[in-house]
């Protein structure tokens, strides 16, 4: 009944502000205002645009773009001039003729939006301008795309806070106010932009488009993604927290709180962490971006990996001996770390990364590599501080997996999350561990020697020092092959009855 009553005050709305001109709304703001209407949400402004216009009166549309103020009693139309752009009227790939949705498609870890091209205004009464293949200034090709981002709260997946979200960002000077402004396309650019998905986390998505020489610009319609389904009841958002999940970053939180405070004295351990994060999470982008298997085959194939890697460099430390290249590998690990927090700050949003994918690998890989250089001044020194630092690291992916929180993508070279309540707290958390680890860790070892020795090369050493010294009792023991086989003799040979075996002395 209340929609009814909608759209009866949308349709007349549209004969008064033209006789002519049949007017249909966009089913997607009906939805949201029947929605605002049975919760008694008052909506100031929202913006929509008319889908389809009847053929033969479609030279007298003047206005394709509305700005709706809706509340329980009337509806009310404003009109822009005929200067500004008409998103999507020059739309070549969708179904309606002029088309100003956003179509967004998502997975576990891309959003991809797409939109139809927008055409210049025009004045009441005239032709519209031809959407020609001419690159002329006096045609469509003249505009540009601002593609904008806005943030919902985090942890809240509420119709309330979603609804109030739209209201802010609805028209176009909220959008530029409250959102954050991604990229910027030209017509000439494919009207398609790919952005990280963050499962669980609300996000709205707008198209700006504006006219440079006249100044003027309109907004699509908005559209949102949770990046994850309300119907599903397996990876559905209220059950983003998979079992295999909490486990797999409870241990591995568990194991960095330990690495914080003790990873230098146990530096088997340390390296055996070390090793399996390194395998595991390069092993785990391998497969995802290369494979489609399932999450949790996924990640127990990164655990037996990492395991395999883990072993692989405390053998390859306790055969050979060589701490340099151990801290090399530690000193990777520090420096993706370090890179990965740099650019996740505001400055991995500046137009030089955002816009050059070689700019920003070749900053991200250059800082990586500067850190192993300076661990090799001070082996032990950079050591430590790897154990604080990536140690209080993840006991926050250990907490992440409980309480969402946008520090977790730090290390999936993600720059547009958003960064609230939670974070901040959470950054405490991880300053206060990684500085308290560090500091007595330093304090700890300030007598005792660098590195441990390895445990072959000490073992080597021992054997030749068995082998000079006839006075060490060791000297005389038979190999450990020869004692092996006397050992089996032993097991084998008939028991030889106990007695007097030497003849009597006459």
């Amino acid at each position: 009944m209340q929609k009814a009553v909608i759209v009866h005050h949308v349709q007349t709305a549209c004969k008064n502000a033209h006789s002519s001109v049949k007017c249909y709304l966009q089913m997607q703001l009906l939805i949201i205002v029947q929605s605002c209407v049975s919760r008694k949400v008052s909506v100031k402004k929202t913006t929509a645009y008319s889908n389809s216009l009847h053929e033969s009166q479609r030279k007298l549309a003047t206005v394709h773009s509305f700005a709706i103020i809706v509340n329980l009693s009337s509806l009310t139309i404003i009109l822009p001039g005929n200067m500004h752009p008409v998103p999507g009227a020059c739309n070549v790939n969708f179904d309606l003729d002029i088309d100003p949705n956003i179509y967004i498609h998502y997975n576990l870890y891309e959003t991809t939006i797409r939109f139809a091209l927008a055409n210049l205004g025009y004045g009441r009464g005239e032709l519209p301008p031809a959407c020609s293949a001419s690159s002329a200034q006096d045609s469509h090709w003249r505009l540009e795309y601002d593609v904008f981002q806005f943030f919902l709260p985090e942890n809240d997946l509420s119709e309330r806070s979603l609804f109030r979200a739209l209201q802010a960002v609805a028209d176009t000077e909220g959008m530029v106010s409250n959102g954050n402004k991604l990229q910027t396309l030209s017509s000439a650019d494919q009207t398609v932009a790919v952005f990280s998905s963050i499962p669980g986390q609300g996000v709205i998505y707008s198209v700006i488009v504006r006219d440079p020489l006249l100044n003027t610009s309109a907004s699509y319609v908005p559209v949102h993604t949770y990046a994850c389904s309300f119907s599903s009841s397996l990876d559905g958002c209220y059950t983003l927290g998979k079992i295999s999940t909490k486990v797999f970053f409870t241990i591995s939180g568990l194991a960095g709180l330990f690495i914080c405070f003790l990873g230098h004295r146990f530096f088997k351990c340390e390296l055996f962490c070390m090793g399996f994060s390194f395998s595991a999470f390069f092993f785990f982008v391998l497969i995802s971006r290369t494979t489609d298997l399932d999450y949790d085959l996924r990640l127990a194939l990164c655990a037996l990996i990492g395991v395999m890697g883990g072993v692989a460099l405390v053998m390859g430390w306790w055969r050979f001996g060589s701490v340099m290249a151990c801290v090399i590998v530690v000193g990777l690990m520090m420096g993706f770390l370090i890179a990965s927090t740099v650019l996740f700050t505001p400055l991995g949003d500046l137009d030089i990364f955002r816009h050059s994918d070689a700019v920003f690998w070749v900053t991200f890989c250059s800082i990586m590599i500067t850190v192993p250089l300076v661990f090799i001044r001070w082996p032990r020194e950079g050591n430590i501080t790897t154990c604080g630092v990536v140690g209080a690291y993840a006991v926050v992916l250990g907490v992440n997996a409980y309480i969402y929180t946008s520090l977790s993508y730090i290390t999936s070279a993600f720059t547009d999350v958003p960064f609230q309540g939670i974070d901040y707290i959470l950054l405490t958390v991880w300053v206060v561990l990684g500085v308290s680890g560090i500091i007595l860790q330093l304090l700890r070892e300030r007598e005792r020697p660098f590195f441990p020795p390895s445990p072959y090369l000490m073992w080597l050493q021992e054997r030749e020092r068995r082998k000079t010294n006839v006075l060490d009792p060791s000297h005389h023991f038979p190999p450990l092959p020869n004692r092996f086989l006397s050992r089996l003799r032993q097991l084998t040979r008939r028991s030889e009855p106990a007695g007097e075996h030497t003849p009597l002395l006459l």
